[in-house]
């Protein structure tokens, strides 16, 4: 079960879509389709682009270059996107749009409700979820925070070249050579889990989330917090007090060497959980939801990886 809270505003439906229409309809990658072939004409204008967090929004830039106008709909990383409600403009340029990426398995819901509501169009819909091939465990939950989860980018990074190679095939190549400089990127950040993996492996880490969770465990870490109390935390449900207890005694004891810490979205059993860490000299790394300020997912993940290794050291 995921938490989700969005409130799509939909009133506008009947407008968009006379300022939208198209003859051809949606399909989603990983999904039976069938595409006309007025469907691929050469772009003369920048390719529109929806995506519902300005991670994906990043990736599809870096892939699409001057060739895409992208429109990410959560951006500010002071935000939770857990509580994210959509609005009439965001109707309108899901409606335009020619490719959309969504994060799937529960995160961005309002973007399936928007598409849904949108005059027929020929778009083509990317889930990463979907993309991932992650399922959840037997008798637990979909971490569905996969854009932590670097083998998953790589795919990604592959389909939007193809997505964007199938709109605009005149700069097939050049998205194609954009889409595999920036998987050098990822690789190399993959090289990095995995030297550290070769210092850290079982080492005890907390998380207040599973925001982070594939990158820790790929570099080797193992989560020993209570799975109640990230779940409650991840549902806005009150973490039992035994389950709390059993969270704070991981500090008092130094039984973890570092809690990572969903600064993205945070209440006061978090912050009881980060000040026990601090109190007990146990380092805390802080980590988002969505891109900081003025960084690409390159450097944001390269820092995330600095920040824990620093943690550890």
């Amino acid at each position: 079960m995921y938490r989700n809270t969005v409130r799509t505003v939909l009133a506008t439906t009947v407008a968009l879509s006379a300022l939208v229409g198209c003859a051809a309809s949606t399909r989603e990658v990983g999904q039976p389709s069938t595409v006309t072939a007025s469907a691929t004409p050469v772009a003369e204008s920048p390719i529109p682009v929806v995506t519902s967090t300005n991670v994906y929004g990043d990736l599809v830039s870096r892939v699409g270059g001057d060739r895409v106008a992208v429109t990410s709909f959560i951006s500010d990383p002071g935000q939770d996107p857990h509580s994210y409600e959509a609005n009439p403009r965001n109707q309108l340029a899901i409606s335009g749009a020619r490719l959309v990426v969504e994060n799937g398995g529960g995160y961005d819901d309002f973007m399936d409700t928007m598409l849904k509501a949108a005059p027929a169009g020929e778009r083509t819909v990317l889930n990463v979820v979907n993309l991932s091939g992650h399922t959840a465990p037997a008798g637990g939950d979909l971490n569905e925070h996969v854009w932590y989860d670097f083998p998953t980018v790589d795919i990604l990074l592959t389909r939007l070249a193809d997505a964007l190679a199938t709109l605009d095939p005149a700069h097939a190549d050049n998205f194609r050579a954009n889409a595999a400089a920036t998987d050098a990127a990822v690789r190399i950040l993959e090289q990095r889990e995995d030297a550290l993996r070769a210092k850290v492996a079982g080492q005890p880490v907390a998380i207040t989330e599973p925001v982070p969770l594939y990158l820790l465990t790929a570099c080797g870490l193992t989560n020993a917090t209570p799975a109640e109390f990230s779940e409650a935390i991840e549902e806005s449900t009150d973490v039992p007090v035994a389950v709390l207890q059993q969270t704070l005694d991981l500090f008092r004891e130094h039984r973890v060497r570092v809690l990572v810490y969903n600064a993205q979205t945070s209440g006061p059993q978090t912050e009881q959980v980060r000040d026990a860490a601090l109190r007990n000299g146990i380092p805390v790394v802080p980590v988002t939801e969505t891109l900081p300020d003025g960084m690409s997912f390159i450097a944001w993940m390269s820092h995330n990886l600095d920040a824990v290794e620093s943690a550890l050291s």
